[in-house]
This record gives C-alpha cells, structure tokens and sequence, in this order.
C-alpha cells in the first residue's frame, strides 16, 4: 500500500515529520485499539428523517443494536445497494458544516436520478474510526468555545486554524491516523463512487481501495489538512484553486510542487437543487416583502460548535423594538442546543410573549417553513427552532432560509447559500475568507468581527436597498453557475467511474 504520509504530491516530508504522523497513529491505536483486522457487517436502511426529502440512505457499519444514532424503530430487512446509479457521501459530524454539504450533495445526487448513500464515519461507535474522529472532534469544540477568550483565540486557535493546518506536514499526520479508518469501508463494495465532505472519509476510503473518489474540499483558504492525494479534489472558489493547486505556502517558504493535471476541479458551491431551484422565487419575494415594508425577516443559526450565544443575545434585543413595531422578524434555530434557547428566554425575558416555540417537531417545522414561503403569510413575531435529531437541527436551517430575508451566520460553510447574509465574528481564522468571497460576488456583508458593527449591519439592511441589492447579485451569479457546485461534484464521482 502506498505510504501517503511520506510523499504529498511529489512533495517528500522530512524524516522527523514522518515520524511524528506515525507516533500519532500509534497514540490513537494504543488508545483505542487497531481492528485492521475487524470484519464489520455493513447494512443499508433508509434514514427516517431524510431520506424521503433527498432519497438518503444510511451505511451502517458494525453492531447495529449500538448503531442507535441511525437505528430505524420498524427493523425492516436491509436494503440492496444500487451498483448503476449509487453514490456514498462519505461524512463526518464536526459541527454542522459537514453534514450540510454533506445533504447539498446527496441533495444533488437525488435529483440527478442516483441514490445516495449517507455514510458518518463518526457514528460507528465500536470502530476505532469513530473513536478517533470523535476524540478529535471533541478537541475541536473545545478549541471553538474556548476562543471565545481574546487570549487564547490569539495565540493558539486562529494560527492552528490559519497556518498549522495549511502545513503539508499535518497532512501527513492525518493521512497516517486516517489508516486506523480504512476498515469501516472493508465490506463496501468498492467501485461505488465515493463524495467525502470531509478530509478524512476521503483519505479513509483510498486506504481502504475504495476505486473512485471526489474529496468536496469545504474551505477556500488553502489548507493542506483537506488533501486527499490519490482523490479527485473539488473547490468552491477560482481564487481556493490556484491556492490548492501550487500547494501556497504549505511548506513555509519554500516552492511545492504542484497538484497534477485533472486532480483539482472549480465547480463553485455546493448547495442543494431545492434550494438552487428556488433561487429566481425567492429573491423575487424578498424584493417584494422590502417594497411592500412587510418584516424584514432575519434568521439567526447557531453551529454545531454553540459559541456564538452572546452575539444572538445582543442582536434579538436590539431587533425587539423592530419586532414590536412590525419592522422585523425572527427566526432562531438553536440547532441540537435546547439549552441555547432556554438561556436566551432567562437574559430576554421580552422574548417570551414574543415567540413562538417549535421545539422537536419536525411535522410542524416543515409546515411552517412551506408556509412562510407563500406570498399572502406574513411571518410575525420571533419563532424559535430546536430539534434534538441531527438531521433535522442541520436541515431546520435549510428549510428556513428559503423564507427568510437575512441569514445571519458565521462565515463557514453557509457563507456560500444564495442568499444575503449577515457575518458574524468567525471561529477560526481560515474562515474570514468565505466572508471576503461572499463579498465579492455580491450575495454576503464583510465579516463582522464585533457587536458594535453587527448592529450597524442590521440598519443598513432596514433602512437601505442593500437586500435589494444583494438579491440582484444572486440572479446574476445564478446565471453564471456558481450556486451549482453540488451537480458538478456528483458528476465528477459518477465520471470517475463510467470512464
């Protein structure tokens, strides 16, 4: 098998870089054992909260009875997989990103005429996979909430996010612990087109001998923590793939050479064909609601890592008297975070007789979501979302943002939706560049890295055409193709294998 943690690309890694990526294999499998061995039964069931909306299925790998993440109560037999027309999106929970580009792409893959299989190397919980994606996953939430600290977000976590991760030498780290999850994929059929939203399914399935993979790289600051060598790589920006392509700055100083031909593809963002199809609609709408001064309606979402609380805080408060007077809207999804809500009702007491509660209800979030797309509704008030299920805290967003006037996120992974967004302070540094993107083209504010200039923000969306304007700058980037990413990485997998 080739040893990918020595050579990156041509690039060799020095003797003590190597040497450190196999010391960290060697920690994780003292830690949580080495099943290289294993022979893990693989079934396919129908995931019961998406699998209707985008044609998703789930892999589950290992004992099922602990697989209780995906388990469906009615214990149907297991399904076949489709050999002609399947795709696995190979995914991991780290935060919601990944899941949500994750959907965007089993989204595609539906309307395309495919089945997607949905494969979360983070919910087999008896594998040493997940045991080391989950200790890992740990470290990374704690580093995003503790950045809440001026301090510590100085020194360690923006320069571990912005150069410790762009080093060629983490990547051979993590392609040598990525070893340790091959196994998950023994038993899959290996010439199965496989999609990673994720570095790791990605490196996993080719230790693995999975034949065609597409590795859907989130981030257009250039990293090498998302090479996948042996993969086709896909970006969601021009600027992100001259970045990947020459290897910037990955080794310091010095000269990389290149990604080679046909192993980097631009296919712009990925995003869901229910969202993408929508796209004329919905900015006609907005338009109409400003126009017409009907409420601004501003969704406020909070990721999987739960650390931006005391922004939301200051922003409802500031909203309220716009509330009150029939100016604006709120719609709050807390995500998998209930606490998150009930925090915000005890520092707000105003909230209260403002909101409407639809906590874990999926029937009723779908209801409502349609019905705030119907021109005669007029949304009213703040509305909060908290769903305990992980499909539909990460899918609650999607459904919402149709409707909604203003997206108010961080600038990660929703940095790329087609529709005007609010940014707020980052988590993480790599990240300022979706904003700066968003920016450029149009369909997204600057980052805003404090209270102070949010607030600012939310008046020029009141008070000027800047909706207005972003709106125009997504029917023409529309026109262009750069919402339709998801179709293009889809084709990419389905291409590697019919050629």
């Amino acid at each position: 098998m080739t040893d990918r943690s020595k050579i990156i690309f041509g690039n060799e890694i020095s003797s003590k870089d190597y040497k450190k990526a196999v010391k960290s294999k060697n920690k994780y499998a003292r830690k949580f054992g080495d099943d290289s061995n294993a022979d893990y039964p693989v079934k396919i069931e129908k995931n019961k909260y998406i699998g209707d909306s985008l044609g998703v299925n789930n892999v589950l790998v290992g004992d099922l009875d602990k697989n209780a993440h995906y388990v469906r109560e009615d214990n149907l037999p297991g399904l076949e997989w489709n050999s002609e027309k399947g795709v696995i999106v190979g995914n991991i929970r780290m935060g919601f990103g990944h899941y949500r580009i994750s959907m965007a792409i089993a989204s595609a893959a539906h309307n395309m005429g495919y089945v997607p299989y949905w494969m979360d190397l983070n919910s087999y919980g008896e594998t040493t996979c997940t045991k080391v994606i989950s200790a890992q996953n740990d470290l990374y939430s704690l580093g995003s909430r503790l950045s809440k600290n001026p301090l510590f977000n100085k020194l360690v976590w923006e320069p571990m996010n912005y150069e410790g991760f762009r080093a060629l030498s983490y990547n051979a780290s993590d392609q040598k612990n990525a070893e340790l999850m091959a196994p998950v994929f023994k038993n899959v059929p290996k010439d199965i087109p496989v999609v990673g939203t994720h570095v790791w399914p990605a490196q996993a399935a080719l230790h693995a001998g999975m034949k065609y993979v597409v590795n859907a790289i989130p981030d257009n600051w250039p990293m090498a923590l998302h090479f996948a060598e042996g993969a086709v790589h896909t970006v969601q920006c021009l600027d992100a793939y001259m970045g990947y392509r020459i290897l910037n700055g990955m080794a310091k100083d010095k000269v990389c050479r290149p990604m080679p031909e046909g192993s980097l593809l631009y296919t712009g963002h990925y995003i869901d064909h229910e969202i993408v199809s929508g796209i004329e609609n919905d900015c006609r709408q907005r338009e109409e609601r400003k126009k017409n001064g009907k409420p601004m309606r501003f969704l406020l979402t909070i990721g999987g890592a739960g650390a931006q609380k005391e922004i939301f805080a200051a922003m409802i408060k500031y909203l309220i008297p716009q509330i009150r007077s029939g100016k604006a809207a709120l719609f709050v999804n807390v995500g998998d975070y209930k606490n998150v809500w009930d925090e915000l009702l005890e520092e707000i007491p105003e909230m209260k007789t403002m909101s409407t509660e639809h906590m874990n209800d999926w029937k009723d979030t779908e209801e409502f979501a349609v019905s705030a797309l119907s021109p005669e509704n007029e949304i009213t008030g703040i509305h909060g979302f908290w769903h305990k299920n992980i499909f539909e805290a990460v899918y609650c967003t999607n459904l919402l943002m149709r409707a909604c006037d203003v997206l108010v996120t961080k600038p990660s992974e929703l940095a790329f939706y087609p529709v005007p967004k609010l940014f707020i302070r980052r988590v993480g540094k790599h990240e300022m560049w979706g904003a700066i993107h968003s920016a450029e083209i149009g369909d997204g504010t600057l980052e805003c890295r404090d209270i102070p200039h949010t607030l600012q923000m939310i008046d020029m969306f009141l008070e000027t055409d800047l909706l207005s304007e972003m709106c125009e700058n997504i029917l023409e980037n529309r026109k262009t193709g750069i919402y339709d990413g998801a179709y293009k990485v889809v084709n990419a997998a389905m291409n590697l294998r019919n050629n």
